[in-house]
């Protein structure tokens, strides 16, 4: 009979070359999505001095093949690194500003919403009971006069950032439990 060998009981085999090749591949792509952020996501990243640099100098390079070559030098300097951690900041990064996206998308609802249904008020009173309605009445009653006019949309406007305002204001913790820095004036 024809068995395969059993490489559980074998030490520690190095890992195979297709394995190893993967785990570069995974290490340049992590290396691109950090060119990808911005210097003050890469500042909390609290990267390696070496690997800082090497960053910063893809985000300079403009040529397709040169920005590969130093994508690939970006993966071998990751291979010292604690790139799990990198990883997972990149991932929170990612998340957040789906999360970011999403509430943006649905203020954008209530505002589509607001305009059109009047019953839409009475909803968002209920979640928000700290909304001025004469005042959010007015905004709407102009909204949609705008509207019919084909005017600019001055008060559609007006009406997203007072939703935006009133979702976002029961969110004064976020989910670490700090509170979120006040944007200065």
């Amino acid at each position: 009979m024809n068995e395969e060998p059993d490489l559980t009981d074998q030490p520690d085999l190095p890992p195979s070359k297709t394995r190893r090749k993967k785990d570069m591949h995974a290490l340049q792509a992590l290396g691109e999505a950090l060119v990808e952020l911005t210097p003050s996501q890469l500042a909390r990243l609290n990267l390696p001095e070496r690997l800082s640099d090497a960053v910063a100098e893809a985000k300079r390079i403009p040529g397709f093949e040169a920005r590969r070559r130093q994508m690939q030098y970006i993966g071998k300097i990751m291979r010292d690194v604690d790139s799990t951690a990198i990883a997972e900041h990149v991932a929170d990064l990612r998340n957040e500003r789906r999360r970011q996206n999403s509430r943006h998308h649905d203020v954008e609802d209530w505002r589509d919403r607001l305009i059109a249904e009047d019953a839409a008020l009475t909803e968002l009173a209920a979640i928000a009971p700290e909304l001025d309605i004469q005042q959010m009445r007015t905004l709407i009653r102009n909204a949609r006069n705008e509207q019919a006019r084909g005017q600019p949309p001055k008060s559609t406007r007006a009406v997203f950032r007072m939703v935006r305002d009133l979702l976002n204001a029961p969110a004064a913790v976020d989910d670490s439990g700090s509170e979120p820095e006040e944007p200065s004036p």
